[in-house]
This record gives structure tokens, sequence and C-alpha cells, in this order.
């Protein structure tokens, strides 16, 4: 598949432009599609909290005409309470004798009305309850993750729908400009939501009615024409392109995808009935690497990167406040990797990210307990890294995964990275019994992960590679060096 007269599908689709009311279009759409994911993954950190509370008193709840409930001596802590022998009268007094909180518990009102843990009593020995919560919801998300991969012919995600359609400079200002702003805007969104909302039931029915908005893009957004094509759809993937020229009030060429122009787009005859499955993520040395190191770097980075969103309720000073500076945070970082992303290798960059974020929550163990403010400010730089890193993986292994298989390979890494959000609650619940244990455990999986990052070969302004046997070799890869046409082979041999 060699030849001078042979081209790809940026350089035959080279007559759209980068930019025109199509591609914007299809970005701002696309964009305005992962609000909803922004504050959906971290709407646990309202839903989940634990409001200030303490035990309930029983019999008579007044004594003297002071309202007991709010009485200093209830009890030592809010897991336990003074026994009191008899009622409460004039001449009752509490022990110094403690018992479980027998009757309960009574939450503060002043933030929330309700959050599940206050609604079910999720406090004291119940209080594992709460990561256990959180880790069902993202176990709903990896179920979805595999139902996605299943029917991603059919259901293709924004984000590679978004990269397949646009050309390599509007891709990457999709990804960091749009993809990842429009998720760290919907994340900016839930401190407002939850302010406005303060009982969990409502405020999760608030936030999934705007995800209905987007059920007429639809009808909006085409399909992939790289997909078509690879499917051998070939009239499909060309009426594609000429409603984008129209869009864009530019002429199309008479025929677009010419066979002897674009044999490497579309299936061979001996390809025609092979299908790709799960297993072409493994069957080459090359692809097999770059699943495996998928796995662990998505596992990892999602891992510190929910890690430290959620964590914000348990840091000092208003929740509200807390989660609204972390996805400012974000949405700084974001632009920011858009600034360098095409100036400093990916791997590298990626390596720096992790590392620096691995370097400042290492830090915090170095810190006096006591010293909670610089605490938190370690936290909240430390977030910087992991959230580059998080919005450039997606960019990174976009560009790595061949087309045929982008939609699978990318569906792995999604479940990877959902098993790393399930771990990650109960690396925040270790915070119960020492403050700094949970920094110490995502400071060593960043730098670690960073570590692998390394190994990832370089994608910067190159072009997306839509076949298995196009797949780049790792760096430092001490197995030789397969042709692009004995990969080809042994796919179609398959």
């Amino acid at each position: 598949m060699s030849g001078g007269n042979i081209k790809d599908f940026d350089e035959i689709t080279s007559f759209l432009g980068d930019y025109g009311f199509f591609q914007y279009l299809i970005m701002v759409m696309l964009s305005l599609s992962t609000i909803t994911c922004g504050y959906t993954g971290t709407i646990v950190v309202f839903v989940s909290d634990t409001p200030e509370h303490h035990c309930r008193v029983s019999g008579n709840s007044t004594h003297n005409g002071t309202d007991v409930e709010q009485s200093s001596w209830i009890g030592p802590d809010s897991c336990s309470r003074y026994k009191v022998h008899g009622n409460w009268t004039e001449t009752a007094r509490p022990s110094n004798d403690t018992e479980p909180c027998l009757d309960g518990w009574v939450f503060s009102r002043e933030r929330y009305t309700a959050t599940i843990v206050s609604e079910w009593d999720l406090v004291c020995d119940s209080a594992w309850k709460v990561p256990f919560s959180t880790s069902l919801f993202f176990v709903g998300v990896l179920i979805g993750s595999f139902i996605s991969g299943h029917l991603s012919d059919r259901y293709i995600t924004s984000l590679v729908l978004g990269s397949e359609i646009l050309r390599s400079r509007a891709r990457i200002s999709f990804s960091l400009l749009g993809h990842s702003l429009g998720f760290g805007f919907g994340y900016a969104l839930l401190p407002l939501f939850a302010f406005l909302i303060r009982g969990w039931r409502m405020l999760l029915v608030a936030s999934a009615i705007p995800g209905f908005l987007f059920i007429p893009a639809w009808w909006v957004i085409p399909e992939s024409p790289r997909w078509l094509l690879q499917k051998g759809r070939l009239e499909e993937a060309e009426m594609v392109i000429r409603t984008a020229a129209k869009r864009n009030g530019v002429p199309a060429p008479e025929i677009i995808f010419r066979t002897d122009e674009c044999m490497e787009l579309t299936k061979t005859k001996d390809e025609e009935e092979h299908t790709y499955s799960f297993l072409d993520l493994i069957r080459t040395p090359n692809m097999r690497n770059i699943t495996i190191l998928s796995v662990i770097i998505w596992m990892s980075t999602s891992m510190v990167f929910y890690g430290l969103s959620l964590n914000t309720s348990n840091l000092n000073g208003n929740a509200y406040l807390n989660c609204f500076i972390s996805a400012a945070i974000d949405m700084l970082t974001y632009i920011a990797t858009w600034v360098l992303v095409n100036r400093v290798s990916q791997p590298t960059l990626l390596f720096s990210m992790l590392t620096f974020c691995g370097i400042m929550l290492l830090v915090i163990m170095l810190l006096p307990e006591d010293m909670q403010v610089m605490l938190q400010v370690l936290a909240l730089v430390g977030k910087i890294g992991v959230s580059a890193a998080y919005c450039l993986i997606y960019v990174f292994f976009t560009e790595l995964i061949p087309t045929v298989v982008r939609n699978m390979g990318l569906g792995v890494a999604s479940t990877a990275a959902r098993i790393g959000s399930i771990i990650c609650p109960y690396v925040i619940y270790m915070g119960e019994y020492s403050k700094i244990l949970p920094y110490i455990v995502f400071g060593a999986v960043s730098i670690m992960a960073a570590t692998v990052s390394m190994l990832l070969p370089d994608t910067r302004n190159s072009k997306l590679p839509d076949l298995t046997s196009q797949a780049r070799p790792i760096r430092g890869c001490c197995c030789p060096k397969e042709t692009a046409e004995a990969q080809s082979d042994a796919t179609v041999k398959a």
C-alpha cells in the first residue's frame, strides 16, 4: 500500500479548510454535550457530604427550658453520648459513662436540607457505606463504558467523533478548548446547582434534565467519515463531506474519494470479511504495548483526578467555594495545556504534569497535621498537574489508537479509568485515620504513571492513524520493529 498517488484523509479533504461553519458547528455541539459530564461525575461531593451532627437524646428533649439537642454536653464526640439516669428533669444530670447513639443523630441543616448521609444515618459504624455508595456510582459508569464499547459503531462518543471529523489543528482546539473546557464549565456549575438546591434528591433530578436538551444533536451531527470509509461506505462518507463543503460555502470536487488515492482509507478485498474486535488491541506488538500503557495511565490519572476532586468537601472552608476553585483551576489548566501541547513533546508534557502533581502531594507528608491551610494549598496546586494530564490523555490516545479500533481502544481505556475512580473513594476514606495518607497514595500513583508515560511515542503534529499497521512503536521497545505490511497481514489473516 505504498505509492506516490496515495493520499490520506486530511489531504483529500483539505479543500474544507481547518475552520468553517461546519467545523464550528461540530465543535460547539459536541463541546456543549460534555457540560453534563462535568458535574455528573463529581455531584457526589454534595450528594454524599456529611453534615455536622451529634447524638439524638432520648426521652424529654428539654432541661430547665433549654433545648438539649443543642447542648454541648450531649456526648464527647458525634458517635457517643453521655448516659443519663432517669428522665430529663430538674435534678437529672448526665454521668461520665457513655453509650452509642441509640436514638440516631441530629444533623445540621445549615448547609443541606438532606444528603444521603443524613437521610440514612451513614455515620460512625455506618460511615463505610459513604465511599461504598460513591464506588457504586462509578460502577454504574463502568457498566455504561462496557455498553458503549459494544455499541460504539452506533453511539460514537463525542471526543472520537469530533477528532475524526476535524483536521489536526482544529482537533487539538476542540479537544482542549472545547471538549475539556465544556467538562470544566459543567464542573463549575455544580456548586451553583448545589447551593440553590440543598436536597440531594432534587439535585440529582435537576442535574439529569439538561441531558435531554442534547437529543436533537443526533440529527445535526453526522457520522464520522473516517469510520464510514473504514466500513466501506464510500457514498455515505462523500455525502458527509459534501454537506460540510456546502455549509462552509466551498466547492467540492466531482469525485472526492478516488479509489486510487485512498486505498488505505477503505477496506481491501482481503479485509472485507474481517471484523475488528477487542483482540485487535493486543494482536500486534505495537497495539498491545499501547493498550497496556493506556490501561495503566488512564486508571492512575483518573484515580488521582477524581480523588482530589471528590475530596474538596473534606477541605477546610466553604464546600461550595472549594468546589468552584477546584473547577476554576481545571479550566485554567486546560487552557494552559492547549498552549503547551504543540510546543512540547506530549510524553514529556504528560510526564512533567504527573510528576508535578506527585511531588506536590508527597510534600504534604512533611507538613505538621495542624497546618491545614498549607495542606489545602498544596492539594489544589497538585491538582493543576493531574488536571492537565487528565485532559491530555484524551488527545494523546485518540492520536495513538487507529481509527479501525479507536472506539474499542478508548472504551478499554475508559473502563480502566472507571476502575480507578471506583477505588479512589476508599483512598479518600483513609483520611478518617490519617489526613495525609490519601495524599501519599495519590502522589505515589501519580509518580508511577508519570514514569510509565515516558514510554509512549510522540504524536505531536501527526496525522491520525487509520489502520492497526500504522500504530506507532513505544520508545525503548526491545522487540524488533514490525513493518506495516507484516502487521497488516497479521490482522487480515486473524
